[in-house]
Order: structure tokens, then C-alpha cells, then sequence
């Protein structure tokens, strides 16, 4: 598990931007069963998550005419319970951190995994989220 004090910056960085924590099993149950749209952002302590993930998902939600309804996040490390729960609901994925996952009406309708955030810049990552968002959000 990862000290608290090199997590809650990289955590507020997204609970600061209106993003609710997910910190337990029941909370990734009722998030993912939402009405509507929920974006779960797995969030994480590796240099994709600071350079492209966290900025890419915020640059999506900013920027989109459309947006999710409900914004959320865990902390691969840190949350461990949750991130336990919260992949289970995203098989056949397989565990990646960082990662974001679209639910819409309980059911994951799109998600980008890790090896799809290394490497590539933060407006990328916005761009593919924007997309999708058009496509499943109201």
C-alpha cells in the first residue's frame, strides 16, 4: 500500500475537479449501478497517470458538451478493497492502473486501459473520452 502523503495529492487532483471517491465495495456497487453515466477513473502513483491519465480525464470533462452524470475515481495502492471490487465488474478486462472506465446504466460501455494511456498525450486520451461521451452521455 502506498504512503497517504504521496496519494492524497494525486487523489485531489481529481476530487478537487468534483470526482467522489470510491473507498469501498459497496461504494464501487452503487456507482457502477447508477442511472445514467458514471466515469470511473482508476487512478495511480505511475508517471502515465500524472502525464496523460489524471490530465486527459479532466481535459475531457472540461471540454465535452456532453459529460457522464456521476464522476468517480479509486486509488489502485491505496483503495484496495474498492479497486478489488471495481475490477471485477470490469471483466474481461484484465487489472490495469491507471485506467477509465464508462458505465452507463450499470453496464461498462467503454474503457481504456493502461497500455492505451502510456505513451500517448493527455489531449488524446480527452479526445477518445469525448467520444465516447458524445456517443453514451445525454
Amino acid at each position: 500500500m502506498y504512503p497517504a502523503q504521496i496519494v492524497i495529492p494525486m487523489k485531489e487532483e481529481l476530487t478537487e475537479n468534483g470526482f467522489d471517491e470510491l473507498l469501498s465495495p459497496s461504494d464501487v456497487d452503487q456507482a457502477v449501478s447508477n442511472e445514467g453515466t458514471t466515469l470511473v477513473v482508476i487512478n495511480s502513483v505511475c508517471g502515465c497517470s500524472a502525464g496523460s491519465a489524471r490530465p486527459g480525464v479532466l481535459m475531457s470533462v472540461h471540454n465535452s458538451e456532453k459529460k457522464p452524470d456521476h464522476l468517480t475515481t479509486t486509488f489502485a495502492g491505496f483503495d484496495i478493497d474498492a479497486v478489488k471490487r471495481l475490477r471485477e465488474h470490469l471483466l474481461p478486462y484484465p487489472p490495469s492502473s491507471p485506467a477509465v472506465a464508462l458505465f452507463k446504466d450499470g453496464k461498462l460501455v467503454h474503457m481504456i486501459e493502461r497500455h492505451q494511456i502510456e505513451g500517448r498525450p493527455a489531449q488524446m486520451i480527452a479526445q477518445n473520452l469525448m467520444a465516447a461521451y458524445e456517443e453514451y452521455c445525454n
